[in-house]
């Protein structure tokens, strides 16, 4: 992560903040307003940590953060996920141990509704022998000296949990190959750290057993068998999630590099979105690309990177739109709406987007799919009881017009 500081401030794209900032809504603040623009807050009051934030804010950033253009990241990232490589173990130097006592740490509370103090870009690793290594983010609300609770989907975290293990740990400021990796949905068994490392190399130490990156703060955790209330806490959609009960870990051992950094990460911010939508894209990609010639997809803004689809195909049969859509839903179920547009439309220009709607759209059997009551996403508000109802939009010129007519000249 600090190879990546030292290149945003060689660019020019680092802003450093001098002025005292409050961990409580203060930084979260400046960072929504600021959004698309890496900060370093290099005071921050009650703390002689910086704080860091919005570093993958942006497709630009993250494809920097990696050493590639921003056209080529899908293909990269497909490629990683395919042929993953095992990272090299080095032993641990260069960190100090002090008490676990997360009050040290600048931990920020970014909105009001919020309880207490979150832990937002925690990459959480976990080991087991026959289960192999997982990677994944995972919210967790302070609740104590040296207890947080942690949100667990039901996926792999929660498999290895089952599977007997006990402890965990958690990892601020990893490198970005694993902050991009540990978004990542794969099977069971394939290791998020050996798709980070065939993203760029990373070099992983031991902390209690476990493999980890290295990062600016790794905490060694344990399940307290203890369940507490988790929430309410800004999604992606930046609605309240619903209060759950949860699991909680105690801290047992804290590592920290040499004048550490902490990263934050906006809630419901573009780098939250990002992170967590980019993968989603990828897959999508993969899929479609298998039933009809893909040439890109993008999940919109306006679908908070998850409920919204665009795809650019170049179509060659009448059914190509329907086959886009259907892999589309099915590959990424939190779909809601998806809209497949031909080669010549710039699915990154939304008006572009509407245009084509405007001019080679009609609302008949043949161009809309309708799926009713199918499982969607679970922040979706207006879901009844998670069942949703999924429209496709083809937004492709009728294969049985006059494509001149469709097709605007060009100066």
């Amino acid at each position: 992560m600090r190879a990546f500081l030292r290149l945003l401030e060689r660019k020019g794209l680092l802003v450093k903040l001098n002025e005292p900032v409050s961990p409580k809504y203060e930084i979260a603040s400046v960072l929504k307003a600021n959004e698309g623009r890496p900060i370093l807050f290099e005071k921050v009051e009650g703390h002689t940590m910086k704080v860091v934030g919005n570093l993958y804010s942006s497709r630009h950033l993250l494809a920097l953060s990696l050493g590639l253009r921003e056209d080529e990241l899908l293909d990269q990232l497909l490629h990683a996920i395919s042929k993953p490589k095992e990272p090299k173990r080095v032993r641990i130097q260069g960190y100090e141990t002090i008490e676990p006592d997360l009050s040290k740490l600048p931990i920020l509370t970014h909105y009001k509704v919020e309880p207490s103090p979150y832990i937002t870009a925690g990459v959480v690793v976990v080991s087991h022998e026959r289960l192999g290594t997982n990677v994944s983010y995972h919210r967790m609300m302070v609740i104590g000296r040296n207890k947080v609770v942690m949100r667990i989907v039901p996926r792999h975290l929660d498999r290895f949990l089952q599977e007997g293990v006990k402890e965990v740990a958690i990892c601020i400021g990893v490198p970005p190959s694993v902050a991009l990796a540990g978004a990542v949905s794969v099977e069971l068994g394939k290791s998020e750290l050996a798709i980070a490392n065939a993203l760029r190399p990373i070099k992983l130490i031991e902390v209690g057993g476990i493999p980890v990156p290295q990062a600016e703060i790794i905490m060694l955790a344990e399940v307290t068998g203890e369940v507490h209330s988790e929430g309410p806490f800004l999604d992606i959609l930046g609605l309240l999630d619903e209060v759950r009960q949860e699991k909680v870990f105690r801290i047992k051992e804290v590592y920290l590099r040499r004048d550490p950094i902490y990263q934050a990460l906006l809630p419901a911010g573009s780098e939250h979105k990002i992170l967590m939508g980019f993968p989603r894209e990828a897959v999508i990609y993969r899929e479609v690309k298998r039933v009809c010639n893909c040439l890109q997809v993008r999940l919109t803004e306006g679908g908070s990177n998850w409920l919204h689809c665009l795809i650019k195909i170049k179509k060659v049969s009448p059914d190509d739109p329907q086959k886009a859509i259907l892999a589309a839903f099915r590959v990424h179920p939190s779909l809601k709406h998806v809209w497949v547009v031909d080669e010549d439309i710039d699915i990154t220009n939304p008006q572009k987007v509407e245009w084509a709607m405007a001019t080679r759209f009609q609302g008949r059997l043949d161009q809309t799919i309708i799926i009713r009551e199918e499982p969607g996403s679970t922040l979706d508000p207006s879901a009844e009881r998670v069942m949703t109802s999924k429209v496709g939009f083809d937004l492709t010129i009728p294969s049985n017009k006059d494509r001149s007519k469709f097709i605007r000249p060009k100066l």
